[in-house]
């Protein structure tokens, strides 16, 4: 296709110097067989090993960022996408491998002007299974889920998932600085994503799946720098919770509340998973910032002109759908 758009690629890194090693290239090589104008930043989040010093000898034509404390994956995000060029960001895990072909299947996404951004498949990395596709949308309850993968037989459909997934995720830059990134209340990781792309649907924008382009992932690769498991279930779970707790409100807010207590707190505490109770006191103890994260989505919306509910949102995304092409995974 002839129509192509400039793209930064966006590579926040924190002790990841084995998997630089292992993917970078490839992502130089996706990069230059896309035939567009290109740069790569790498955001390095304070890293111990010596991801700075491999960098910098065997990569010196990148734009290297050096943050000087661990501020984690939603503001090395930020950081780079406010020091891109570009017109599109492609925001890129560092324990990714692009396939050679990887953005010549996108570019058709953006000569629509409703679309925030396309993400690829995402397969692991011994190609044996689908990781990430298309993400279907509904309330359990009062919990949103977005858990169920599918993608369609029909190659020229363009297909619409609840979010881009943080590994892969090629966003117009000038959109995603204008509803300010990602929400830093989820440092280091987990549901930044997600709620960024509640927050891109709510504003009349488009997340779409692309399934012929292909990435590689090597699972929990970097999640896997930071302490102990339990800690990460921790930070998961307590994100899940700052996320519904901001794009929830009135009757279906209560809901979700009363499933949080019943379904998640009181079973695992049962269960002996008292990780759980930090997720939950974290909840509260952020309840100013989660405040500011509401104001700031009025303000956004009414800028917009939008009052797009999370249940507009998923009738938004089915509508679209053909049952007869699609495919469940």
């Amino acid at each position: 296709m002839a129509y192509k758009k400039s793209v930064s690629i966006i590579v926040p890194n924190y002790n990841g110097e084995h998997l630089l090693k292992a993917y970078l290239q490839d992502t130089i090589i996706a990069a230059e067989q896309g035939g567009m104008p290109y740069e790569i930043i790498i955001v390095d989040d304070c890293s111990t090993d010596d991801s700075v010093s491999y960098i910098k000898t065997n990569y010196p034509q990148l734009n290297l960022i050096e943050n000087t404390i661990n501020r984690g994956f939603s503001y090395s995000c930020n950081l780079g996408v406010k020091a891109a060029r570009y017109e599109l960001v492609l925001l890129l895990n560092s324990d990714v491998k692009l396939t050679p072909d990887y953005f010549e299947h996108q570019w058709r996404y953006f000569l629509l002007p409703d679309t925030f951004g396309v993400m690829g498949r995402i397969m692991s990395v011994d190609k044996s299974t689908i990781e990430d596709a298309a993400r279907y949308m509904n309330f359990n309850g009062g919990k949103i889920r977005a858990s169920r993968f599918f993608y369609s037989k029909n190659s020229a459909d363009y297909i619409p998932t609840s979010y881009l997934s943080g590994a892969n995720a090629l966003i117009v830059r000038e959109k995603l600085l204008s509803i300010g990134g990602f929400d830093e209340i989820f440092s280091p990781f987990y549901s930044e994503d997600f709620e960024l792309g509640l927050r891109a649907w709510r504003l009349n924008w488009r997340c779409y799946y692309e399934h012929k382009s292909v990435c590689y992932h090597h699972i929990s690769a970097s999640t896997s720098n930071y302490k102990t498991a339990e800690w990460v279930k921790y930070i998961y779970y307590r994100n899940k919770f700052l996320m519904h707790a901001i794009h929830l409100d009135g009757p279906l807010l209560w809901l979700w509340y009363m499933q949080l207590i019943f379904i998640d707190l009181l079973p695992k505490l049962l269960f002996g998973k008292t990780w759980i109770i930090r997720s939950y006191l974290d909840l509260i103890k952020n309840s100013g910032e989660i405040k500011r994260s509401k104001a700031r989505l009025a303000v956004l919306m009414e800028r917009h002109n939008s009052t797009l509910s999370i249940n507009d949102v998923i009738k938004m995304i089915r509508k679209p759908l053909k049952a007869e092409n699609l495919i469940w995974l």
